[in-house]
């Protein structure tokens, strides 16, 4: 039995037309995800080390310290930039400094999160799109077989596959989108808990009063006697 093998171009020409917004979308696709991937990769979205050396900085009641380890990294890191937030509203109390926070740590999530939109709509769009390709062609195809004068399988076999081509592209073009979507998504939400996990504390301390050491040291004398 004879094999039948088209290109990747011979397979979009089958398409039809819709074959052209169903590229379009995957060039976007592929132009948004690369972007993203690049973003998140720039911008390192650890918190746990930058906390831990403002917790220590806090103990020591030397924000000045942590201010400047914080100012370097600022321009990659967003958690700096809530961080750094969290010291300069150090002195208006603990709602207003969780309202600061709050809102600089809003503005670095729709930073990060720019563009997932876009990958959630293609990924509706997409299999429209190829479905709507696919009516199309299912309409040649009948159209075809209506006027001619004899009908076979082969016919009918070849108007139907083609007319599937924009389908199987356009549910292609939606599960990468949604996949990037998906592992974008994920990579904020952490980054989002994180940020909150690591300013809750960072608040408690600033705001509970810390033993002065004189007063571990007198602590720990009582305890001896």
């Amino acid at each position: 039995m004879e094999t039948i093998s088209f290109s990747l171009w011979e397979l979009f020409r089958m398409g039809g037309f819709f074959m052209w917004p169903l590229l379009f979308f995957s060039v976007a696709v592929i132009a948004i995800s690369l972007e993203r991937a690049i973003y998140l990769g720039y911008h390192n979205l650890r918190m746990d080390d930058m906390g831990e050396v403002l917790s220590a900085c806090i103990r020591d009641g030397d924000l000045s310290r942590g201010r400047e380890y914080l100012n370097p990294l600022a321009k990659r890191r967003m958690g700096a930039r809530i961080l750094l937030t969290l010291i300069d509203r150090a002195s208006l109390g603990e709602h207003r400094m969780e309202r600061a926070v709050e809102t600089q740590a809003l503005s670095c999530v729709n930073s990060l999160e720019n563009g997932l939109n876009f990958l959630t709509a293609l990924g509706s769009i997409s299999p429209l799109t190829g479905f709507l390709g696919t009516v199309s062609g299912m309409i040649g195809a009948f159209k075809s077989i209506a006027e001619a004068t004899e009908v076979n399988a082969q016919i009918v076999a070849n108007g139907i596959y083609e007319a599937l081509i924009t389908t199987v592209f356009g549910l292609i073009i939606a599960i990468i989108a949604m996949v990037f979507h998906s592992i974008f998504s994920h990579i904020v939400d952490k980054f989002s808990a994180d940020v909150e996990q690591t300013c809750s504390t960072l608040i408690t301390e600033m705001t509970v009063p810390q033993p002065r050491k004189s007063q571990i040291r007198e602590m720990r004398l009582h305890d001896d006697h």
